[in-house]
C-alpha cells in the first residue's frame, strides 16, 4: 500500500539507515536516507519537501534539536510531520521536542523496524 509520500530518515548510523530504508521500501514508503542533517538542512533549502522527517537527536555535525530548530527558524519543510528517532528518552527532550513541533517521539531501543514502519505509515496516511 504505497503512500506516495516522500519520507527523510537522518541519522549518523549509516548501518540503521541502511535497515530502516530497506524496511520502510518493503512497506511502500518512499524513503531517502540522509547520513547528516546539515546535509537534510540543504536539500530543503534549495527546495525539497519531504511529507515526513524522522530525525535523531545525537549527531556528530548537528544534532537534531539544532536541525529541528533551523527547520522552524527558516520555515523549511511547514507541511512536514516531525518525527524523532532516537535512544534519548529524558523527559525534557520528549517536551523540547513537543515544542519545536514533533508530533511523534520513538525510542530506537523499544521498538522494532516494522513497529516503527507502521507508526510511520499511519502518520503519512493521518
Amino acid at each position: 500500500m504505497p503512500t506516495g509520500k516522500l519520507i527523510y530518515i537522518i541519522d549518523d548510523d549509516t548501518l540503521l539507515l541502511e535497515i530502516y530504508a530497506l524496511k520502510f521500501q518493503e512497506y511502500g514508503l518512499p524513503v531517502e536516507a540522509i547520513p547528516d542533517a546539515t546535509l537534510a538542512l540543504e536539500k530543503l533549502r534549495a527546495g525539497a519537501r519531504p511529507d515526513l522527517i524522522m530525525v535523531d537527536i545525537i549527531m556528530p555535525k548537528m544534532s537534531g534539536f539544532d536541525f529541528l530548530e533551523a527547520l522552524k527558524r527558516e520555515q523549511l519543510a511547514g507541511g512536514a510531520t516531525l518525527v524523532v528517532l532516537t535512544n534519548q528518552s529524558q523527559e525534557e527532550e520528549v517536551a523540547r521536542a513537543n515544542q519545536l513541533g514533533v508530533k511523534e517521539y520513538i525510542i530506537k531501543s523499544s521498538a522494532i523496524p516494522s513497529e516503527i514502519c507502521e507508526k510511520v505509515r499511519a502518520l503519512c496516511a493521518s
